[in-house]
C-alpha cells in the first residue's frame, strides 16, 4: 500500500491540492476550541482523566486537519487513531467511574471494545448507504447501552449519555450524506460531522466532569 497516495473521499475535494477541502479543513477548529473550553473546565483535583480526554480531543482536531489538507493513507491514520484512543479512554472511565468497576475490570471491558467493533462494524456495513460511517456506528449503540445500565443508578449520567448518543447519531447522518449531497451542495455535509462531533465529544467529557464533582 502506498501510504502517501492521494485520497479523494469527500464531496468537497476536487484534487490533491492542500486547500482542496477548505471548509472540511477549517471546521476542525471546532475540535480545538472544544478541547480548550473543556480544559478550562477540568481544573482542580480528580480531573486527570478528563484532562487526558481534552488533550486527545485536541489531537483529534489536528489529525483531522492533516487528513483534510494532506489527504493520504498516512494522514488518514492520524485522523482515525486519536478517535479510537478517545473511545477507549472513555470506555475505561465510564466503566470505572459510572459503573464502579475496579480498574482491572474496566481495562478488560475496554479491551473488549475491539472484538465488539470487529463483530458489529461488518453488520453495520451491510446497511445500504452507510458506507465508511459503519466504522463509527457501533459507538452510539454502546453509549446507549451504558445509558440503559445507568438509568436507575445514575439517571443524570444516563440522560447525558443518551444526549451524547443522539448528537453522535446526528453527526454520523451528516457524515453519511456527504457524497449523496454533492449534486445539490458542492461542499458536501462532512463539515457538519466535524462541528457536531466536536460538540458531542466535549459534551461526553462534560457528563463525566459533572459526575466527578457530584
Amino acid at each position: 500500500m502506498d501510504w502517501l497516495a492521494p485520497v479523494d473521499a469527500y464531496c468537497e475535494r476536487t484534487g490533491p491540492e492542500y486547500w482542496s477541502e477548505p471548509v472540511n479543513a477549517l471546521t476542525n477548529l471546532a475540535f480545538l476550541l472544544a478541547a480548550l473550553v473543556m480544559a478550562r473546565r477540568l481544573r482542580g483535583p480528580g480531573m486527570a482523566t478528563g484532562r487526558v480526554l481534552a488533550g486527545v480531543l485536541f489531537v483529534i482536531g489536528v489529525g483531522s486537519w492533516l487528513f483534510h489538507t494532506h489527504a493520504n493513507g498516512l494522514t488518514g491514520l492520524m485522523d482515525v487513531l486519536p478517535i479510537l484512543t478517545f473511545i477507549l479512554i472513555y470506555v475505561f472511565a465510564a466503566t470505572r467511574d459510572y459503573l464502579g468497576a475496579r480498574p482491572w475490570v474496566a481495562a478488560l471491558v475496554t479491551a473488549g471494545f475491539i472484538p465488539y467493533a470487529a463483530v458489529t462494524v461488518p453488520l453495520f456495513a451491510q446497511v445500504p448507504g452507510l458506507g465508511s460511517s459503519a466504522s463509527y456506528a457501533p459507538v452510539p449503540v454502546l453509549i446507549l447501552a451504558y445509558a440503559v445500565l445507568l438509568r436507575n443508578r445514575l439517571p443524570r449520567v444516563a440522560r447525558g449519555l443518551a444526549i451524547g448518543a443522539g448528537l453522535l447519531t446526528l453527526s454520523l447522518t451528516f457524515r453519511t450524506l456527504d457524497q449523496a449531497s454533492c449534486a445539490v451542495l458542492p461542499i458536501g455535509t462532512h463539515f457538519m460531522w466535524h462541528i457536531l462531533n466536536a460538540t458531542m465529544l466535549a459534551w461526553m467529557i462534560e457528563v463525566w466532569r459533572r459526575h466527578r464533582i457530584g
